[in-house]
C-alpha cells in the first residue's frame, strides 16, 4: 500500500507539474541568467511540499465546500497573471535587457525571493493542482499511506524543479541573442494572457 501510494503521488504530481505556467518559466528564466538558481529552486519545492501536506490532509475538502473562497482565488489569480503577462512582454520591447552576460544587470535575491513566492503562493492553479486535485487523490489512502503520496509528490516536485533550474544552463548557447530572449518571453506573456482570460472566463 506505502509503496503504491508513493509511485501514485509521485506520477501524479510529475504530470501535473510539467504545464508550462508561469512558475516554470520563472524558474527556467533564472536557470538561462545563472541567477539565484538554488533559492528559487528550494522555494519552489518545499512550496510544493507544503502545499502538498495541506491538501492531502483535508485542505482540499475545505475549498471544495466554499465556493466562495474559490470564486476569490479565482479573480486575485487572473489579475496577477494578467500583470505578470503584461510585465514579461514589456520585457520583448526591451531586447538590450534580455541578454545573458556574466556582467550584466540582474535582480537582487531579496526581489527574486519576493517574485517566486508571488508566483508559487498567489497562483490559484498552484492550489487547484497541489491542495484540491493532489489532495483529493490522495484522500482513499489511510493515513500512512496519504504520508508516503505526499513524499512521492514532494520528490517528484523536487527533481523536477531542481532539473529545469539546472538544467537550463545547457540551453544557454540557444539563448545567447535578444531574439531567442524575446521568443520566450512573448510565449511565456501569451501563456500567462491566456491562462488569466480562461480563469476570468471559467
Amino acid at each position: 500500500m506505502s509503496t503504491t501510494a508513493f509511485l501514485h503521488g509521485f506520477t501524479s504530481t510529475a504530470i501535473l507539474i510539467m504545464a508550462i505556467g508561469a512558475q516554470n518559466a520563472f524558474v527556467l528564466r533564472q536557470g538561462l541568467r545563472r541567477e539565484h538558481v538554488l533559492p528559487v529552486v528550494l522555494v519552489c519545492a518545499l512550496s510544493d511540499a507544503v502545499l502538498l501536506q495541506v491538501g492531502v490532509w483535508g485542505m482540499g475538502g475545505v475549498l471544495l465546500a466554499r465556493p466562495e473562497w474559490a470564486q476569490l482565488m479565482r479573480w486575485a489569480g487572473a489579475l496577477f497573471l494578467l500583470a505578470y503577462a503584461v510585465q514579461t512582454a514589456a520585457r520583448v520591447l526591451r531586447p538590450g535587457q534580455l541578454l545573458v552576460t556574466a556582467g550584466g544587470p540582474g535582480a537582487s535575491l531579496r526581489t527574486t525571493l519576493a517574485t517566486v513566492m508571488a508566483l508559487t503562493w498567489l497562483n490559484p492553479h498552484v492550489y487547484l493542482d497541489t491542495v484540491v486535485l493532489l489532495g483529493t487523490m490522495a484522500t482513499p489512502y489511510p493515513a500512512l499511506g496519504r504520508a508516503t503520496f505526499a513524499a512521492g509528490g514532494a520528490l517528484a516536485s523536487a527533481l523536477w524543479f531542481t532539473g529545469l533550474g539546472l538544467g537550463a544552463r545547457w540551453l544557454a548557447p540557444l539563448f545567447a541573442t535578444p531574439r531567442a530572449w524575446r521568443v520566450l518571453d512573448a510565449v511565456t506573456a501569451t501563456t500567462m494572457l491566456v491562462l488569466a482570460g480562461v480563469m476570468a472566463l471559467s
